[in-house]
Formats: C-alpha cells, sequence, structure tokens
C-alpha cells in the first residue's frame, strides 16, 4: 500500500516485519486472530497523515514474521518480549498502544509488565480480566462453555488445523472475518466452521476480494499454527503470572467494542465492563465506548470512526 515502508528485524531471537508510515510519536498497532499488520492498514494512513509514527508488526507466528513451532514459544513472555525489542530496535523508549483481539492481550500484558514503557492503551473488543488463582482458564472455559467453545476446540496441535486444510484457507478466513453472531463463539467438530454447501457468504463493504487475497496467500503460505499456539500457551501464561494476581494495570486506558462482538456479548462480560469490575482492575480506564451494530473486527468495519477515538485519546498524552 501507497507509502507503507516494510522490513524485518531481528528482535528477542526471532525475525519480525513491520509496515511502518509517519513521523512523530509512535503507535504501535498490534492484530489478533486471524489477521496480520494489514488488519490496520486504514490506521496506518490515517495516524500518519495526522502526525504520527504508525508501526504495525507481524506478530510472533504471523505472515512474514517468523513462527517457531512449539506452542511454549507463545507464551505472554515471548510476544511481550518481541514487542519491547521490536520499540528498542526502532529507537521507541514510549510507545501509544492500540489492541485488537489477541493484540489486546498483548497490549494488557505489556501495560502490566512494562508501564513505563506504554504512553496509552486503545484497547479494541478484549477488556482486561484478573488472574483467577483457582483454575487454569481453559479448565475454566470448558467448564462454563463445554468442549465445543472455540478455545478448547483450538488445544489439540494439529486438530483445528487438519479442518482448516480440508475446508479451505479463505473459505474459514470469509467466516471468521464475516461472522456476527452474538455470544461465546462455539465450532462443534464435524460441522466445518458453519462453511457448508449452500450460497457463497457475501464479504461486507468494508473487506473486499483483495483484502481477502492478501490475507489467504499469507495464510496459506505461514500456516495457523502460530496464531492457535497463543491459545494453546493459555494455560502456561496463568502458571508464569502468579506473581501478578490481583495487579492492576496502571496507563491511561480508553476501551472500544461493539455491541455485536461475540467477546462482549459473552455472558458475564457486560456485567464485569459496566458495573465496576474492569474499572477495578484498570483504575486509569477513562473511556468505555460501546459502538452499535458493530462486530468484533471494528477497526476495519468502522476505520474512520476508530481512527477518530484512537487519535481523540492518545492526543492528550
Amino acid at each position: 500500500m501507497e507509502g507503507i515502508e516494510h522490513r524485518t528485524l531481528s528482535v528477542n531471537g526471532i525475525a519480525m516485519h513491520v509496515a511502518e508510515k509517519g513521523r512523530g510519536p509512535a503507535v504501535l498497532l498490534l492484530h489478533g486472530f486471524p489477521e496480520l499488520w494489514y488488519t490496520w492498514r486504514r490506521q496506518i494512513h490515517a495516524l500518519a497523515s495526522l502526525g504520527y509514527r504508525a508501526l504495525a508488526p507481524d506478530l510472533r507466528g504471523y505472515g512474514n514474521t517468523e513462527a517457531p513451532a512449539p506452542a511454549e514459544c507463545y507464551t505472554c513472555h515471548h510476544v511481550v518480549g518481541d514487542v519491547v525489542a521490536l520499540m528498542d530496535e526502532l529507537g521507541e523508549e514510549e510507545v501509544h498502544v492500540v489492541g485488537h483481539d489477541w493484540g489486546a492481550l498483548v497490549g494488557w500484558y505489556l501495560c502490566m509488565f512494562r508501564p513505563e514503557r506504554v504512553r496509552s492503551y486503545v484497547c479494541l473488543t478484549v477488556p482486561f480480566r484478573p488472574r483467577n488463582p483457582r483454575m487454569k482458564p481453559v479448565e475454566s472455559m470448558r467448564a462454563f462453555f463445554g468442549d465445543d467453545y472455540y478455545i478448547c476446540r483450538f488445544q489439540k496441535p494439529g486438530d483445528i488445523e487438519s479442518e482448516i486444510e480440508r475446508i479451505g484457507v479463505r473459505n474459514v478466513l470469509v467466516k471468521i472475518l464475516t461472522e456476527r453472531k452474538p455470544g461465546p463463539p462455539m465450532w462443534p467438530k464435524g460441522e466445518d466452521f458453519g462453511c457448508g454447501p449452500g450460497e457463497p457468504i457475501a464479504l461486507p463493504s468494508w473487506l473486499s476480494e483483495e483484502d481477502l487475497d492478501y490475507y489467504t496467500s499469507k495464510f496459506e503460505k505461514r500456516g495457523f499454527t502460530g496464531g492457535l499456539n497463543y491459545y494453546r500457551a493459555m494455560d502456561l501464561n496463568w502458571e508464569l503470572t502468579a506473581p501478578w494476581t490481583d495487579a492492576q494495570v496502571k496507563v491511561p486506558v480508553k476501551f472500544i467494542v461493539g455491541d455485536l462482538d461475540m467477546t462482549y456479548t459473552t455472558p458475564g462480560v457486560k456485567e464485569y465492563v459496566h458495573g465496576g469490575g474492569f474499572k477495578k482492575h484498570v483504575p486509569l480506564l477513562e473511556d468505555v465506548v460501546v459502538m452499535e451494530g458493530v462486530g468484533h473486527f471494528i477497526n476495519q468495519e468502522r476505520a474512520e470512526e476508530i481512527n477518530s477515538h484512537i487519535h481523540d485519546f492518545i492526543k492528550k498524552f
């Protein structure tokens, strides 16, 4: 895309690809699953035009960044280590952070582990949740939602990968990126992610065939194992973060979510976000924005509004 520079840097023992544009205070954009730096294409141009240095890496395991095979290489310490090393390589002592989906979780870990490196944090879709010292996360999710809950289905190495290969990368990406069904995502085994025969899924206005071509080409080359390994390391993260039990996140935060988002509509999340629990654990939470009629991939679906929300917040710091 015009004006965006690409380079690969050695960080934390891996080769990491980063896209960047603009000069000024740095804004680090962290993508989720199953995405790439490319999810931020509209934010990169907007932030650069407003006088910021927009930085959007392919996270560990994605796109043109190296993908170690073992799930144990995708813990919160690894991925935050990648981000901090990237900042060091780019000469940025402090950054504004914007995170979506798994990138939002990486952003929360960065804020908790290295708050002095974060000027502000705009979090999209996934609120901070404190560590439960009594139960590992996958065990907890299985107890609440059952074995068909998508995170539980992701746990067995090779299982989901073989299903994706059979169904087709492009079909799976279309299904995930266009899904607007509220509530906890369920992917029962044998149901092909709902990608059965029938009418092709019409692409929304914010996702073109060209966009889908780019995503498909990268995931066909790299595969999904790297992205899935973030989920497979969740219980290990629980073990590693024992010293941060009851820790608060003490950076300025703005949280934005769509009212149709699968995370926001999961039982208990709205009550936590609006009932005081979120603010208790993130005392510098300044704003919670719920956008009407918007699904999970909010920064693509409502790019201009998200660009304005980001700028209105980060310009204060």
